[in-house]
């Protein structure tokens, strides 16, 4: 089922809401950011907007200068802004930050599962765990660990107390060590060549990805499953609680300056196993995430988010969204990106400095706005 509700077309729909708000330039006007709904942060170049996850409508926003990430810190009222000193933690529904702060070189993947929210610094190569429904009493109690070397890396906390850890140094990433809840090692595989990205699946499983496959971390084994071609890399993966398979990213080129990927990855953390999927446009690492039922969601550069279902690697729908875009070289750069919250889906297009709220059981855009500036991140508080 093919839907067309691009935003062009939102306001001839039947009962459908499209709220179009211009903004203006984003200040450090705390006087207007007070108990902002459900919210979203989206980064631009110089600041943040902080904006009303229902009506999109504008709650406050901070100057920042400096390339910002966002990540959702765990809670319903918190994200975390990775800048060049570390990890700053931010109130959004007041809209400011707060004291707490993990200072660490080079910040980089923010994790958040069972009830544990992980930093891993690629500086450092430390690693900062804490419950974040700590941070509304303030600075939360943390447990600390350090990677042999520093590498771009990440670090998972599971149910069972365990932790997952990549390995690597600033040259080379090859693989996944596990470690108890003493946080001394239990097992480990080096057969991951550029481990990259993290999900986490349906009983307590955990898959990252390598330049020529994936690791399964399921019922306290370590698989490797070896991608279908010579060079497969799965870098980027979203996972749910409701699935044993997780999407992920599949590019197969390995010489190229920029691959535009189209096909997908379907890991599956029960059998072992992986397959591609064409999905016919490509996309980039912003573009995946997960919906309320575990559906696969992938946002394409023809313009469609597609819904897809991961036990058959069919496209259930496809909503027409935006117009046909191109990933830009560097990826710093901005380009349209993907959050789900719920059965919400919010879309961020570059070319017009707009952000869309999408209702995925309806496929309906029900409000659009639109920014002064371009937005690059979006992320937003748990729900």
């Amino acid at each position: 089922m093919h839907i067309r509700i691009g935003p062009k077309r939102a306001a001839a729909l039947s009962g459908l809401l499209t709220a179009v708000v211009a903004l203006s330039g984003c200040g450090s006007d705390t006087a207007e950011e007070t108990a902002i709904a459900e919210p979203l942060a989206v980064t631009y170049d110089g600041g943040i907007h902080l904006l009303d996850g229902n009506t999109l409508v504008r709650g406050g926003g901070i100057e920042l200068a400096g390339f910002n990430r966002v990540n959702a810190a765990g809670d319903d009222r918190h994200i975390i802004v990775s800048t060049s000193d570390g990890f700053r933690v931010f109130d959004a529904v007041g809209g400011q930050f707060t004291d707490i702060e993990f200072p660490g070189p080079k910040p980089g993947h923010v994790v958040r599962h069972a009830g544990r929210t992980v930093l891993f610094s690629d500086g450092a190569g430390t690693v900062t765990s804490f419950d974040p429904a700590e941070l509304a009493a303030g600075a939360p109690q943390t447990s600390e660990y350090r990677a042999a070397a520093p590498h771009h890396g990440v670090a998972v906390e599971l149910e069972s107390g365990e932790m997952a850890v990549t390995l690597g140094t600033a040259e080379e990433r090859v693989g996944l060590a596990i470690l108890d809840a003493d946080r001394q090692e239990i097992t480990r595989s080096e057969q991951c060549p550029g481990v990259h990205g993290e999900a986490t699946a349906a009983g307590d499983t955990l898959v990252v990805g390598c330049r020529n496959g994936a690791l399964i971390y399921r019922d306290g084994k370590l698989t490797k499953v070896t991608s279908p071609t010579p060079y497969g890399r799965i870098g980027n993966q979203a996972g749910s609680e409701k699935s044993p398979i997780v999407l992920g990213d599949y590019k197969k080129d390995e010489h190229a300056e920029l691959e535009r990927p189209e096909q997908i990855s379907l890991i599956d953390t029960e059998s072992g196993t992986i397959r591609l999927v064409d999905i016919g446009t490509s996309y980039t690492f912003r573009s995946l995430a997960r919906g309320p039922e575990g559906e696969a969601l992938v946002l394409g550069t023809d313009g469609g988010l597609r819904v897809i279902d991961p036990v058959t690697g069919k496209t259930v729908r496809t909503i027409d969204v935006l117009d046909p875009w191109q990933e830009p070289i560097e990826w710093q750069q901005p380009r349209p990106a993907l959050f789900v919250r719920d059965g919400i889906a919010y879309v961020s297009d570059t070319a017009t400095k707009q952000i869309h709220r999408i209702d995925l059981a309806s496929g309906a855009v029900t409000a659009s706005v639109t920014l002064a500036e371009v937005p690059n991140e979006i992320s937003g508080v748990d729900s």
